[in-house]
């Protein structure tokens, strides 16, 4: 088995684990690298089944059976993994491929408390003095319920634990705060997730997500980008994992950048590594801009969906994302320079009707144009092939997502639709407005 400092003197074979359209971008983009040799996607979905010349699924492995995923890696000689979603990396995922002596881009168990526990994480912050909204935790529900009683501004409610992008509460009176407590913390809306809950005063402005690769020490990020979490247009409905996404984000200027590095993303990874937790990964932090300036709504310890599927696009073809993650690993990150193409990228995501309440799923998916023409990527999320005749179908609440990549926002935006109308399955929704109101 390759030692894990000795990354990178042999071709790379990847584990990706995952099966959405995070995971797909993220195999796109590592299916570009001259670094990479095989990559093998648990479970993976309909996009990475076919279609990437470097990329097949590993079924008879389940995604959070980690010794299992050891053994396979060990199997398949495989010298770097990347786990996608939060879970597997909230449960600790690179502590059992570090322990096998088998490279994780990926932070530990630790660090990744940052997401793991929002009340871990608003507590970091205020150990490190990094701007946040004023907050409360809670662990009972009668606490809870008396300081919502008390407080005259308006709040949101978090489940403390991970909820697949949904824990997050904005209630319009106090009476619909109760009702949601209630639902959080006694009723389980969220299993677990719930069972802690951080109440904090609702900020005002835009939000903007920031995508940082670290190694521990330095750091690099990616252009700020604006995801849609709403259902429904003009930002109407319950929250979703994303609707859409634009990128770079019209409110980003080289100033807010600069201010953002130096009082939110220097205190975070300092403060990670006096805390004994150095973080190597990508940490994804969503910001509110408010007229005090920028403030962290959220840590994310992975890349996000649909903010990858917008970003990845974006990279030259000379930065590598494969020997991006391997200076991660091994420390190196300020050796690379990450390039930026000087364009615009659109995602649009359509779902399964219902979503994200229940949903059917099996419908036949039709694609008219099976290679779409530059510029637009077609990122699978909830699909899969059927084994007995290979037809794609629905399988998840988000379907797949078109991303657009153009010189301009409005040419993007124009050809992410253009593309989304090419794709049919049976009660697809997608929103209409993704990034409209910037055009």
């Amino acid at each position: 088995m390759t030692p894990i400092s000795d990354l990178g003197h042999e071709p790379l074979r990847i584990l990706l684990v995952g099966n959405g359209g995070r995971e797909h971008a993220l195999a796109w983009k590592l299916d570009q690298s001259p670094l990479v040799e095989q990559i093998f996607v648990v479970p993976g979905n309909g996009g990475t089944a076919a279609g990437l010349s470097k990329v097949s699924n590993v079924t008879d492995v389940a995604a959070d059976d980690y010794p299992g995923l050891v053994g396979l890696a060990k199997k398949l000689g495989i010298n770097l993994v990347v786990p996608g979603p939060e879970v597997p990396i909230v449960d600790g995922i690179e502590g059992y491929f570090r322990a096998a002596n088998i490279a994780c881009f990926g932070p530990t168990k630790e660090a990744a408390k940052l997401e793991g526990s929002k009340a871990f994480s608003k507590d970091f912050m205020q150990r490190h003095n990094i701007p946040t909204a004023t907050y409360c935790n809670f662990n009972d529900h009668d606490s809870a319920r008396q300081y919502v009683n008390t407080v005259s501004h308006p709040i949101v409610i978090k489940a403390s634990g991970l909820a697949a992008g949904k824990g997050v509460i904005i209630p319009r009176s106090k009476d619909e705060a109760l009702v949601a407590l209630k639902e959080v913390m006694l009723d389980r809306k969220f299993g677990d997730a719930g069972k802690d809950v951080v109440i904090e005063e609702f900020l005002e402005g835009d939000e903007l997500s920031i995508l940082t690769f670290s190694d521990g020490t330095s750091f690099k990020s990616m252009p700020p980008a604006q995801d849609h979490k709403r259902i429904y247009d003009e930002d109407k409905g319950p929250n979703t994992g994303g609707m859409g996404c634009y990128a770079p984000a019209k409110i980003s200027s080289p100033s807010l950048l600069d201010e953002i590095d130096k009082t939110i993303l220097e205190p975070t990874f300092n403060g990670l590594r006096q805390e004994g937790t150095p973080f190597a990964g990508l940490l994804f932090t969503g910001l509110m801009i408010t007229p005090s300036g920028p403030k962290v709504l959220e840590y994310n310890v992975r890349f996000g969906d649909p903010e990858t599927q917008t970003l990845l696009p974006l990279l030259s073809p000379t930065t590598d994302l494969a020997e991006i993650m391997t200076a991660c690993t091994t420390h190196r990150l300020e050796q690379l320079s990450i390039q930026i193409e000087p364009k615009s990228c659109v995602t649009v995501v359509a779902a399964s009707g219902g979503y994200p309440g229940s949903y059917p799923q099996g419908y036949e998916i039709h694609i008219d144009d099976q290679a779409p023409r530059s510029g637009i990527n077609i990122f699978h999320a909830g699909t899969k092939k059927l084994p007995d005749n290979g037809t794609l179908v629905t399988s998840g609440g988000r379907v797949l997502a078109i991303s657009a990549t153009a010189d301009t926002l409005s040419q993007a935006v124009d050809e992410a639709y253009a593309g989304m109308s090419t794709v049919h399955f049976k009660d697809m929704f997608y929103r209409r407005d993704i990034a409209r109101r910037l055009v």
